[in-house]
């Protein structure tokens, strides 16, 4: 086996593992850890759930950005990766208060297939976004494990904003 194939291989398998091994341990922990259903409450929402659901509609229309400028990067518009950089860092940053809302006060559930499916989304969500940072860094990674893996991360985030805000808003009001 030639260096090139092994260096290649390598590239692929240390981000999905390492991915992998980030989607197991946030599960793990959610699953393991004891929910303390306490929630932060901030001024001007009427619950920690209107916030979540809010910042993950931020964090979606921030991802669809995330894919709009890929795409143009892809077709050869480099002036635009600052901006796809900080719309990333953004929608990430906003997810934030809402994982950690999530697993603490919550964990990961299995109550009911909605719940299910998204603390599995949520797990799946941050194990592509480990996938997609070390791709980036990877020396040798094939051309396409870093549009995949950012693929992942939106189906992820899309995922999450369907069983969680989109569920909330039409549920209990987009004002509430």
């Amino acid at each position: 086996m030639s260096t090139t194939s092994v260096a290649s291989r390598s590239a692929v398998a240390v981000p999905l593992i390492a991915g992998a091994a980030a989607a197991v341990a946030l599960g793990v922990y959610g699953r393991l850890h004891d929910p303390t259903g306490v929630a932060i409450d901030i001024a001007g929402f009427s619950s920690f759930q209107a916030v979540k659901s809010w910042l993950a509609t931020l964090a979606a229309v921030l991802g669809l950005l995330q894919l709009a400028s890929a795409a143009a990067l892809y077709r050869g518009r480099p002036q635009l990766a600052p901006l796809h950089r900080w719309s990333g860092r953004a929608a990430v940053f906003v997810t934030l208060p809402v994982v950690a809302h999530c697993l603490y006060a919550l964990g990961f559930q299995y109550g009911e297939p909605r719940v299910l499916i998204h603390s599995l989304l949520g797990c799946f969500f941050y194990g592509a976004f480990v996938v997609k940072m070390l791709a980036l860094t990877r020396a040798g990674a094939p051309s396409w494990l870093l549009p995949l893996a950012g693929g992942a991360v939106f189906t992820g985030l899309i995922g999450l904003w369907l069983t969680s805000a989109l569920w909330f808003f039409t549920t209990f009001g987009v004002i509430r």
